[in-house]
């Protein structure tokens, strides 16, 4: 299922009893609609606030289930907060996080001095003026593989925070402004941990070496607060090409290494 959803009355993503997720809306529609239990499995997880466009979500349904009836049937139950854009069947080893080889997230900031009402649980609303230049230039140091200890928070210990990032790229349609990040994987909070060293540039308090130095550092404490949840959506999930963490392929050349 391609799910796009508002993430403002949610409490998250992931089920969560006694409080409502998008998961736990959207199992228990399902369940409801085939009358068995059913095992859903989302590309990524986004925190309490946080939107979507292109998630995916896949699980195991009867063969004979009318597809086209359970997206409209889902639709009337979860909208218009959850809305099913898309179903199909998928080949019966894909799995829906593990499958996916690159994600897209996008982050929406308002800059002007007045606020927009009509998309205030979307944006950052910033007054300051914010220079795109440098938001860009701040950005690409964070190209590539590397440990990104002080833009993740760290649930496990000894998890690794290593991640590959292959693009970052700002857009202006003022006082829109947005930001598209592209990786192969993202632990918790690292986007919006991005967007807000970025802004930083923005506004003339960070450089591009200071950026690297934060990066470098591998130190949570170097980093200013996060941006706020509700200007991030999770905007594309893709499943072409290999996985960044996949066995290496004999055949192929050997990948530069960026890590820092």
């Amino acid at each position: 299922m391609l799910v796009a959803y508002d993430g403002a009355p949610f409490h998250g993503f992931a089920a969560n009893p006694g409080v409502a997720t998008v998961m736990g809306t959207l199992t228990e529609a399902v369940e409801r609609i085939v009358r068995h239990r059913v095992d859903l499995v989302g590309a990524g997880r986004t925190d309490a606030g946080v939107h979507a466009w292109g998630q995916v979500i896949s699980g195991d349904l009867d063969v004979d289930c009318d597809l086209g009836d359970l997206q409209r049937r889902i639709n009337r139950l979860c909208g218009p907060h959850i809305s099913v854009r898309g179903i199909e069947w998928a080949a019966p080893d894909f799995h829906a996080r593990f499958a996916a080889t690159a994600r897209v997230y996008r982050y929406q900031i308002w800059n002007d001095p007045a606020p927009n009402p009509l998309m205030a649980n979307q944006v950052w609303h910033i007054t300051d003026p914010l220079r795109l230049s440098a938001m860009d230039a701040a950005g690409d140091p964070l190209i590539g593989e590397h440990d990104f200890s002080s833009f993740c928070r760290r649930p496990d210990p000894s998890a690794s925070l290593v991640r590959r990032l292959l693009s970052i790229r700002w857009f202006d349609e003022s006082p829109l402004l947005w930001c598209e990040i592209r990786g192969t994987a993202f632990c918790h909070q690292m986007v919006r941990s991005l967007v807000a060293v970025m802004v930083e540039a923005g506004r003339g308090r960070a450089t591009p070496a200071d950026v690297r130095s934060i990066l470098i550092a591998r130190d949570r404490q170097r980093l200013p607060a996060v941006a706020p949840a509700h200007g991030l959506i999770l905007w594309e999930v893709s499943y072409e090409g290999r996985r960044w963490d996949a066995p290496p392929d004999p055949g192929a050349e050997p990948a530069a290494d960026h890590r820092t």
